[in-house]
């Protein structure tokens, strides 16, 4: 009988042993295929989404309860910004069913069953929406206003656009424009002015979507949804010259541009309008404004705009955009003109011949943090993803300069006659480094030329045509800039700005865009003027009293 049990307990044993064995070849197979159908699946998604009249978009969490628009079940996956939200499985249903906003040819209500925003009226009864758990009531995807069922009483009231009419363009215009002469805008933009109201300043939404935090993807869906999709657009799929030539359907003089991104965004917007001029095309140049993504946010800063972390509701800074004013800024063209073969080093950033310079040019410690960030992000672009991560780098790499001090005698690697202001030669102290400045904030929101005001110094302004230049001792005298402990060594104001470099590889950046460069000679002299929308401090301290208010309100019982 032992002996029987010890055969049966064997046999046990040998039968957990294949179990576990076979759950162990069966689990990572089983899981390899689940993870294989859910990328066909987001594949095959993605390739329906690139062919579909929608702006769909997925994902697997939403901040409330949302509804399907076909089948009234609590949705998860896919969403439209323009008109809806749909529910996965009828996706081809709501395709075939579902006309787009951005497909619209009148100015009729276009009307959208649930998924109401939270704290909104009805339109004619004035009590709340979308307190019921399911799909219900209404919402007109161009004004954005909310009604009960008794939509009917309504009438025939054609939609007046919403609070941002001003900057819509309206969903029949591109279907009514009439080029006249070769000129490309509409004869008959009076037929407008009723509908939009005066002035009609229609904008043009620009967004990077790699800038920053990538906070750029999910604001497209947030400004289509308000806007009219046609007028947003991705830098990603389409460039800012493509993207610009719709001023030239608008009336002259009219449009504004808000450009999601960077500094280097900007720029690249910026040389895409240069290029209208170019072509004849001045009377339609916008007037571009910043929706700051990037980590620095210089010029943004500078232009009163400070930096987006996402703490700002979109439809407050389509009121910003409405309130600003416009201001000129200086554009300039910097010139290096080599004396030798390219370096042997960063070969990823090569020196280009002819730049446009909008924020600052610099040769030294922080052009050389620059290129060092550069080309880290260049190899591993995802854990670049969030402004303190790239903060932090930046800081490890000044405080490794501090003991490595690569740009150390930089007044000996240059020439008897270094610096040239106006044609005027300038004696340079030991210096590690040299910045040239258009606008006022450099490294991430210092006011450079101003300094810690204990020395007179003349005032610096966006269009007087001129340029400051400055000297730093150092990476850890930069850090000391920064936090208002030292003053940069101020060599003067100057039209045109001349600086020869005699040996050596050193680092230098425009407007952060960073390269290692041989002997040469760098020439920085006035390109033109951008026209830029400044926000007031006055318009600043406005906007958070309003919003105080409305959360004062808002906690109100």
């Amino acid at each position: 009988m032992n002996a029987e049990e010890e055969e049966a307990r064997e046999d046990g044993g040998e039968w957990t042993l294949l179990l576990w064995t076979s759950v162990a070849v069966a689990v990572p197979v089983l899981l390899t295929l689940w993870c294989s159908a859910q990328s066909r699946r987001r594949t095959q998604m993605r390739d329906f989404f690139r062919q579909s009249r929608h702006g769909w978009s997925y994902s697997d969490l939403f901040g409330k309860p949302t509804y399907c628009c076909v089948c009234a079940h609590i949705l998860r996956g896919a969403f439209c910004h323009c008109c809806g939200v749909c529910d996965e499985p009828c996706l081809r249903r709501a395709e075939a069913v579902c006309a787009c906003k951005q497909i619209a040819r009148c100015m009729e209500h276009r009307w959208v069953r649930g998924n109401v925003p939270l704290a909104s009226y009805c339109a004619v009864c004035r009590q709340q929406c979308g307190t019921q758990p399911k799909l219900c009531d209404l919402r007109c995807v161009w004004c954005q206003s909310t009604v009960h069922d008794c939509v009917e009483r309504l009438g025939d009231q054609r939609c007046n656009l919403g609070e941002f009419r001003h900057l819509i363009i309206p969903p029949d215009y591109l279907h009514r424009v009439e080029p006249r002469c070769g000129a490309g805008f509409p004869t008959r933009t009076s037929r407008v002015a009723p509908v939009c109201g005066s002035p009609w300043t229609p904008l043009l939404v620009l967004a990077n979507t790699r800038s920053g935090n990538n906070m750029g993807e999910g604001l497209l869906g947030e400004f289509r949804t308000l806007l009219n999709p046609v007028q947003v657009f991705d830098l990603s799929q389409l460039s800012p010259s493509k993207a610009l030539q719709l001023c030239t359907l608008l009336p002259p003089g009219s449009v504004r541009v808000l450009v999601c991104g960077g500094d280097g965004t900007v720029g690249w917007v910026l040389d895409a309008i240069d290029s209208m001029r170019l072509k004849g095309q001045d009377q339609f140049v916008p007037r571009v404004t910043i929706l700051p993504l990037g980590t620095g946010n210089d010029l943004s800063n500078t232009l009163g705009w400070g930096a987006y972390a996402g703490e700002i509701p979109v439809e407050q800074v389509l009121r910003n955009v409405l309130e600003a004013e416009v201001v000129r800024m200086d554009r300039w063209k910097v010139q290096v003109a080599s004396k030798g073969a390219p370096p042997a080093v960063h070969q990823h950033s090569a020196a280009p011949q002819v730049l446009s310079m909008n924020n600052y040019f610099s040769v030294g410690p922080d052009a050389l943090m620059a290129l060092n960030f550069h080309a880290h992000r260049e190899k591993t672009p995802s854990f670049f993803s969030s402004r303190i991560v790239n903060k932090a780098v930046y800081f490890l790499y000044g405080t490794r300069d501090c003991l490595v001090q690569e740009c150390k005698d930089l007044d000996k690697r240059i020439e008897c006659a270094p610096l040239e202001l106006d044609g005027e030669r300038v004696e340079l102290p030991s210096l590690e480094g040299i910045i040239v400045c258009n606008i006022s904030f450099w490294g991430g929101g210092c006011r450079l030329w101003e300094g810690m005001g204990d020395e007179p110094c003349p005032p610096t302004r966006l269009d007087d045509g001129l340029l400051e230049v400055l000297g730093v001792f150092g990476s850890f005298h930069c850090a000391q800039i920064q936090v208002k402990l030292a003053n940069p060594v101020r060599l003067g104001q100057a039209h045109t700005v001349r600086l020869l470099l005699k040996s050596s590889t050193m680092p230098m950046q425009v407007d952060g865009e960073p390269w290692a460069q041989g002997p040469c000679t760098i020439t920085i002299t006035h390109k033109t003027q951008a026209l830029m929308l400044y926000r007031s401090a006055e318009q600043t301290d406005d906007d958070e009293e309003e919003s105080s208010a409305s959360e004062t309100e808002s906690a109100t019982p």
